[in-house]
This record gives structure tokens, C-alpha cells and sequence, in this order.
């Protein structure tokens, strides 16, 4: 016999009837559009109703509904949203979030749509109303499997968590199926740095190379790398000996087409900073400006002056490119035989060797734009020798102190 309950979920009656699909239970939610208060007896008619029509009929037969004389009334049922096919669902959702997050952040969740979400799922053949908690689970292990670190998986699992939870606040599923599926702990990564060594080397290699520039700010103020190429001439002040972080340029893909974009917004309010221009990168900043200044004047004409506000552009004003970064970045460092890192390891290095020489966490924080005090302390903490020393010193004398005291 088929039975029933009901549930209430953001203050409305659903209807859950526990059907059988190929011997195995299947819970199935309905909304019945009745408020929580003062509508308990019609919910419960309305329950009883269902396993009624579902006992005799089966699945899709009806559609209930309530009268304006609050009656029961059964109709054939209307296409439904869970209906359609999850692939499809996501990538609806994508377009219809694109004004709500930073073009970085669409980008980066398009592009995990696009490499397995999609294909995986359009390949089950699953609508947005079927998927389960052992859909997500078994997606995460195919990514597993295929030889990717748990943060990976957790990443994918944001996507999904989140266009899942819209439907839910739509009405469309009553639960989140991500909320049940156990998340891998996060794998512990270390990130690279140079040393002060390392670094002479670096800066001797990259004399008068194109990334010269992004190079030397990412070292000395550990820019990201948007934000080194989103260095603009009016965010630096050579009167007042400070340089603005308040822009950043990304790169995108539309229609199979590789676009530049700039944007005023950074990745965290902290992010938005203003620092000493310290002496090296003023007289570099100096350099930079009248080298392009000369390469205006001697290609005229054919310089690009689309770019012209801004600090790292090319020889022929062309503003260099974030892929272009990391890929030159790789080929300088094995043309010179120097120990592979990422050009983001930069960053690292800047709070590595700060912290070395005494510099505070906090003011790390601040130096780098983290958004919190935590989120330093996470990367570096292991890093900073000067305070495991003091440490060291008074756990050494604990126990002497108390000797000495007896």
C-alpha cells in the first residue's frame, strides 16, 4: 500500500509519497500551494487525495490543485522544469547568473560546465529532477579517478551546489541533493617560493625581457596577476610616492575568441590597497613610461593607442595578454635553467621573504590585500621561523622555571 506525509519547507505543504521504482524507494515531493497556517485539513485532504489518484492511475495521470473554493481538483499535468535535462538546466543557469557575478567568476564556472559537468551528465540522461545524491557522488569520484586532487572536486562541487540551490528557491526541487554528499577533505598544498638568491637570478634574467615589469611588481608587492596587468599610469603617484591596487585584467573566452577584459572590481574588498612606491619600482615605473613614450613616437601611426592608461603593454602598445604571462614566465625560467614555479609563486615569495625579515602577519595581510587575518596566517603560518623560534625559547624555560621554583 502507498503511503504518505506531509512536509512544510519556506512555510508551504508538500506532499511526500513514498513510491516504489524498480523495487527501491523513491520519495516524491509535491507542492500543494498551501500556506503552513490554517491549512493543516486541506493539506491532509489533499495527501490523501494523491496516494488516491497515485494508487489507481500511477505517476503523471494528474495534476492537483485547489479551487478557488478550495475543492480538490486533478488536471493533466504541465511540463515542469525538473523535468528537463540536467545538462540543459546548468547551462541555463549559467546565462541567467551572468549579471550577478564577476566575469572571472563566470568564466571559471563555464569553463567546469563546459569540461565535465556537461558532458558527464548529458550522457546519464538525467533531468534536473532525478538527480540524487549518488549522482553527484559518482561524479566526483569519475573526477577522482581521472587523476584530479580533492580541491578539484570541491570546486565542482560549488558549481553544482549552487545552481542546485537555485532551483530549490524556485520551487523546482524541494531539496538540494549536493547538501547530502560527503565532501573529500581538502589536499594540503604548499605553494612554491624563491629565495632571495633565487630571486637575483630572476631579476637578472628578466633584464630588459617583456615581462621585466609584471616580474618586479609581482616580487616586491605580491600581485596577482590580474592585478599587475590592471596597473594603471593614473594609480601611480610619483609625487606622493604611492602606488594604487584598484584594477585588473583577465582573459576570456566568447565564441571560440580570446577577449581582454579590465574591470574595477578585485577579488575582495581588502584587495583594493594603496602602497609606498618603494624606490626600485618607481625608477623601473620611470623607465617603463619613457620606453613607451619612444615607441610611440617611432611607430607612429601603427602604435596602439587603446592601451594607453596602462603600465604593462608591449612594444607597440598592446596591453600583454594573462595567458602570455604564464606561458613566457615558463619559457624564461627553462631558458635559464631556473627552479620551475608558478608566476603566481611570486606572491609567495613576497610574503615568504617579508616574513623572514621579521615582518608581521597582519601586516603581510594588508601588504597582499587578503581579505582576512586567517587566510594569511593558513598560507604562512608554517613559514614564519622568528615566531617558532620565540616559541621554542619559552617552552624551553617552562619547565625550568618551574625546577628553579621548587
Amino acid at each position: 500500500m502507498l503511503t504518505g506525509n506531509l512536509q512544510i519547507k519556506n512555510g508551504k505543504y508538500y506532499a511526500v509519497l513514498n513510491l516504489k521504482v524498480n523495487g527501491k524507494r523513491k520519495p516524491k515531493w509535491i507542492p500543494l500551494g498551501l500556506p503552513e497556517r490554517g491549512n493543516k485539513r486541506e493539506a491532509e485532504a489533499l495527501l490523501n487525495h494523491l496516494i488516491v489518484e497515485y494508487e489507481s492511475h500511477g505517476e503523471g495521470k494528474f495534476y492537483p490543485t485547489l479551487s478557488e473554493k478550495g475543492k480538490l481538483v486533478t488536471e493533466t499535468p504541465k511540463p515542469s522544469e525538473a523535468d528537463a535535462l540536467f545538462a540543459d538546466y546548468v547551462q541555463a543557469w549559467l546565462k541567467m547568473i551572468k549579471s550577478t557575478v564577476s566575469t572571472a567568476t563566470h568564466h571559471s564556472y563555464r569553463n567546469m560546465v563546459n569540461a565535465r559537468i556537461d558532458p558527464y551528465f548529458r550522457a546519464l540522461g538525467v533531468t534536473l529532477g532525478e538527480v540524487t545524491p549518488t549522482h553527484l557522488q559518482d561524479f566526483y569520484q569519475k573526477i577522482l579517478d581521472d587523476g584530479c586532487k580533492t580541491n578539484t572536486v570541491i570546486h565542482y562541487h560549488a558549481v553544482l551546489h549552487r545552481a542546485l540551490l537555485n532551483a530549490v528557491k524556485k520551487d523546482i526541487i524541494a531539496r538540494n541533493p549536493a547538501d547530502r554528499v560527503d565532501k573529500p577533505k581538502k589536499n594540503h598544498f604548499e605553494p612554491g617560493h624563491y629565495s632571495e638568491e633565487e630571486m637575483r637570478l630572476l631579476f637578472a634574467a628578466a633584464k630588459g625581457d617583456p615581462l621585466e615589469t609584471p616580474i618586479t611588481l609581482a616580487a616586491y608587492y605580491g600581485l596577482r596577476r590580474s592585478e599587475v596587468l590592471g596597473l594603471k599610469w593614473d594609480a601611480v603617484d610619483f609625487k606622493g610616492k604611492t602606488i594604487s591596487v584598484r584594477h585588473k585584467v583577465i582573459e576570456t573566452t566568447e565564441g571560440g575568441k580570446c577577449l581582454i577584459r579590465g574591470e574595477d572590481v578585485l577579488k575582495t574588498k581588502s584587495s583594493v590597497r594603496t602602497l609606498p612606491l618603494l624606490p626600485v619600482i618607481e625608477d623601473l615605473l620611470t623607465r617603463q613610461k619613457a620606453q613607451q613614450e619612444t615607441y610611440r613616437a617611432l611607430f607612429r601611426s601603427s602604435y596602439c593607442t587603446d592601451y594607453l592608461d596602462y603600465v604593462c603593454v608591449d612594444q607597440m602598445g598592446v596591453l600583454i595578454r594573462p595567458n602570455f604571462v604564464t606561458e613566457h614566465f615558463t619559457y624564461l625560467l627553462e631558458k635559464y635553467g631556473l627552479r620551475k614555479i608558478r608566476f603566481h609563486d611570486l606572491r609567495h615569495t613576497a610574503a615568504s621573504l617579508l616574513l623572514a625579515n621579521g615582518v608581521s602577519m597582519k601586516q603581510i595581510q594588508i601588504w597582499l590585500g587578503h581579505a582576512t587575518f586567517s587566510t594569511t596566517a593558513d598560507i604562512y603560518a608554517h613559514l614564519d621561523v622568528s615566531a617558532q623560534q620565540k616559541t621554542g625559547e619559552v617552552a624551553a624555560n617552562l619547565y625550568d622555571k618551574r625546577a628553579a621554583g621548587t
